[in-house]
């Protein structure tokens, strides 16, 4: 059984079914009896039971455990559910309650228990369920979002139920009683993104069926989804944080309505600009709100007319006249819907859809509609110029997704355009240098871009530098869009970008995609500087924006795997290179360079072609530790290095590539350079002390071992045999008021010098202000204790292995001495940077003493 779907959406309008209750539809109801060879309609007269045409939607599913029941969801001037009993020769009405009925068009899916015909499921504003075939239905949605669309029932038990819905993904273990959600999917819809100048920033959003947000750019532990705060209700769109006044955030939902929101209190007034007496303003969907980027406080909202704030939305103005075609053919939107009217402002039409106000004149304000003009002001709004005739090659009547004017040239401005409801996926658009005199298309199909254009973009810094949101991704332009390329770094998807806002302090891109969330490229200072002449170098390092060394801190927690959880911006220093080719043979070596010409690290570096990133965690090498039972785990890491020039040394080759790299101070930090010096200084002391620590332990460990080994081969009763215990055991007694030896897992409590000397270097590496005076008081203390050790050790090799080395030489064994004959065992190489741990406790390769058979471990 087949039902067909007579359905046709415009931008200003929809039919589900004929174009209106009465008109001819192409909606049906088909059966096939010879496995599709050969159809015929069910109608309400041979059929008995279904309802008369015309039909809208119509959903149909038979039961998977009895193939003679079948249920019909029809759309028709009487919706309702309808069940037949015998394959569908004839029909019974069923439930037609308002969850059944409920904009028929959108919500039709019926999804039948696998072991039970009469028990299903009906998607709409909220999931319902019938136990009794269809007769009765109840709530299933529990505490779901809305719009629920689909289900899926495990065959294998159907209490296990899966649900999705405009808020996400639902599992039931109950058959639907109790749902738990999928917050793990990093899949949301974001039309519009904005961003504020805290530190670290906060980014604004608003998201399809949704609400508004603000969440953060940089959180520690990585950014959850409890570091996003719902800021208002609806479908979100705009939401913008006002200029003036870091508490105040301005969000919006469908059809205009506006709110201006007070962060601290939560308090919410709404302040949407109201009608004359007799009319009616058309706010579209997607209704644009835009800040005065001079005019702090000032803030535009747009329906047929433009309005202006300028007290924060507390008064309006309206400076235009109706700026729209005003064609009255697209105005019908009370009779939208076809069979079953439905009008929820998305088929609102002939309204203005973008706003841009000029950072150079405030008089200056560019307006595009969704009907195809592109309006223009330059006098704060008295007289308003139509240039849309002026843009050749594009259809007229197109959608104006986006009107931009150039922060760098008052005359400059882009235009974007949107035909994909046309069928066309072209990307259209233009840019004007003489205040929309003439235009220039600057980015179409033949520049290999993919996808009708949601928004245009110039950087704030670079005039030539632009970044091109469309359907299928993001395209950026370092010629002022002469010569396109698509964005692919960090595995960014092919998904539709629909808002870009540049966060001018940091150098970062911030992206709405409408699938994929929020994405934020870090730091664009490359692209800023990347030029054509660039793209002919065989290589070259590219600039950064200055490096901080940021503040650490606390946050996060451990939800499990179902919660998804943004990254945090690198937390090291970044360093930008540009290759021509993939670099294939030879050496290609990154070292960093400190000020006084010393090597500081070696990073791994990238081989690949184009612009490559690498981080450098901007420390020193760890300490080497003496190992012991447990992790010594803030000895895991070196302390950062001071604030001051670096040098960054590429080596491809025999060719040699430098470029400066400042570190700084957190802008945030409590704390100067001098009290940042004193930090290192003491980290540094206790670095040191680690490696006296370690050089002693190692001394006794190899000693003890070796006095081991010789005697395990000697007579049981062998004088020097004895002698060598002894002396092992004495070795041994030493080392255990070092490091703690007592096995039985990570944690066993025994502290001893390196156990308290980790938690001293942790308390000093975990702020990078000046220590305490009690902290540097305990540097003191534990140096004189590793002193006094140091001595004990002395004297235990003093009083034993002058007699047992003149033994060895007279047994012809090897002696036991410091450093050993040959040389010194391999040590393991450590490095700093990002993703490699150094210090911990682990086996290193061992080397063969000449004493045959002998394996000794450092």
């Amino acid at each position: 059984m087949v039902g067909t779907w007579d359905f046709r959406r415009r931008g200003w309008t929809f039919r589900s079914g004929g174009e209106g209750p009465e008109s001819r539809s192409g909606s049906a109801l088909y059966v096939t009896e010879d496995g599709g060879k050969n159809f015929r309609a069910l109608t309400a007269d041979n059929a008995p039971g279904l309802p008369k045409g015309p039909w809208g939607r119509i959903e149909v599913e038979y039961a998977p455990s009895d193939a003679n029941i079948v249920y019909a969801f029809i759309e028709g001037e009487d919706s309702a559910l309808y069940r037949s009993a015998d394959g569908g020769k004839t029909w019974e009405a069923r439930d037609k309650s308002q969850m059944m009925v409920w904009r028929p068009f959108y919500f039709a899916n019926l999804i039948i228990d696998p072991s039970n015909p009469d028990r299903l499921f009906k998607t709409n504003l909220r999931l319902i369920v019938s136990e009794d075939g269809g007769k009765s239905f109840s709530d299933a949605a529990g505490s779901t979002h809305a719009d629920s669309h689909d289900v899926w029932i495990n065959p294998a038990n159907p209490k296990d139920v899966i649900m999705g819905d405009d808020g996400g993904l639902w599992f039931s273990k109950d058959g639907g009683g109790r749902w738990w959600k999928a917050n793990n999917l990093p899949i949301s819809q974001f039309y519009h993104v904005s961003v504020d100048n805290a530190d670290p920033y906060h980014v604004y959003g608003g998201l399809q069926d949704n609400s508004s947000w603000i969440g953060d750019s940089a959180y520690p532990g990585g950014i959850s989804n409890q570091r996003w705060e719902n800021l208002y209700g609806g479908d979100g769109f705009w939401v913008i944080p006002d200029g003036k006044d870091p508490n105040i955030v301005y969000a919006e939902y469908q059809g205009g309505n506006i709110a201006r929101i007070d962060l601290n209190t939560k308090n919410t007034r709404s302040i949407q600009p109201t009608a004359g007496a007799g009319e009616k303003l058309r706010f579209n969907w997607n209704t644009p709100l835009h800040q005065s980027p001079s005019r702090p406080g000032t803030i535009y909202i747009g329906a047929q007319y433009l309005f202006r704030s300028q007290d924060q939305g507390t008064t309006w103005q309206r400076i235009s006249p109706d700026l729209s075609t005003n064609a009255l053919s697209r105005q019908q939107q009370e009779k939208s819907g076809g069979i079953t009217v439905d009008n929820s402002s998305a088929e609102m039409h002939t309204t203005i859809y973008s706003i841009s106000e000029s950072p150079l004149d405030p008089n200056l304000i560019w307006v595009g509609t969704d009907d195809g003009n592109v309006q223009i002001t330059r006098d704060g709004g008295a007289n308003w110029n139509n240039v849309i005739k002026r843009i050749k090659g594009v259809p007229a009547g197109s959608w104006v997704s986006w009107v931009e004017a150039s922060p760098f040239d008052a005359g400059v401005a882009y235009v974007a355009f949107d035909r994909h409801t046309e069928g066309d996926l072209t990307p259209y658009v233009f840019r004007t240098d003489d205040f929309g005199q003439s235009w220039t298309r600057i980015a179409s199909e033949d520049q290999g871009i993919r996808g009708y254009a949601h928004v245009i973009r110039e950087d704030s810094t670079d005039k030539n530098l632009l970044f091109l949101g469309t359907e299928f991704g993001l395209w950026i332009s370092i010629d002022g869009g002469q010569h396109w390329a698509q964005y692919k770094g960090s595995n960014f998807p092919a998904v539709a970008v629909r808002d870009i806002a540049v966060q001018a302090r940091d150098g970062d891109l911030v992206l709405g995609t409408h699938g994929r969330g929020i994405w934020i490229i870090d730091d664009i200072s490359s692209l800023r500087r990347f030029d054509t002449e660039l793209l002919t170098a065989d290589a070259a390092f590219l600039p950064n924006r200055p490096t901080q060394q940021r503040l650490s801190g606390v946050g996060g927690w451990s939800d499990g795997d179902a919660v998804f959880l943004g990254e945090n911006p690198p937390g090291g220093a970044t360093i930008t290179y540009y290759q021509r080719t993939r670099h294939l043979f030879g050496e290609l070596k990154i070292e960093i360079i400190g000020p006084d010409g010393e090597v500081v690290d070696t990073l791994p570096a990238s081989k690949r072609r184009g612009i490559n990133r690498i981080t450098w965690s901007m420390r020193v090498k760890p300490p080497r530790v003496p190992k012991a039972a447990q992790i010594a785990f803030s000895g895991t890491q070196g302390p950062r290095v001071l604030p001051g020039t670096y040098t960054v040394r590429m080596t491809k080759n025999k060719q040699v590539y430098e470029t400066p790299l400042v570190i700084g101070l957190d802008r945030r930090a409590d704390y100067n350079e001098a009290d940042r010096a004193a930090q290192f200084e003491a980290a540094m002391r206790v670095h040191g002390l680690f490696g006296r620590m370690t050089d002693l332990t190692d001394r006794i460990q190899y000693s003890r071992m070796m006095a081991g080994a010789i005697a395990a081969k000697l007579p049981e009763k062998d004088r020097l045999r004895a002698q060598l215990t002894t002396f092992a055991d004495a070795a041994e007694a030493v080392r255990k008021d070092i490091v703690a030896t007592k096995e039985g897992g990570a944690i066993t409590g025994e502290e001893r010098l390196r156990e308290h000397t980790d938690t001293l270097y942790g308390a000093i590496m975990g702020y990078d202000g000046r220590p305490t005076d009690y902290q540097l008081a305990r540097i003191d203390v534990l140096e004189g204790e590793l002193s006094a050790i140091s001595a004990r050790y002395e004297d235990v090799e003093a009083k034993h292995l002058v007699r047992i080395n003149d033994g060895l030489r007279k047994a012809g064994l090897p002696e036991i001495t410091w450093p050993p004959q040959g040389g010194m065992p391999p040590m393991a190489d450590v490095s700093s940077a990002d993703g490699v741990e150094g210090g911990i406790s682990r086996p290193k390769p061992f080397y063969r003493h000449p004493l045959s058979g002998l394996r000794l471990w450092h």
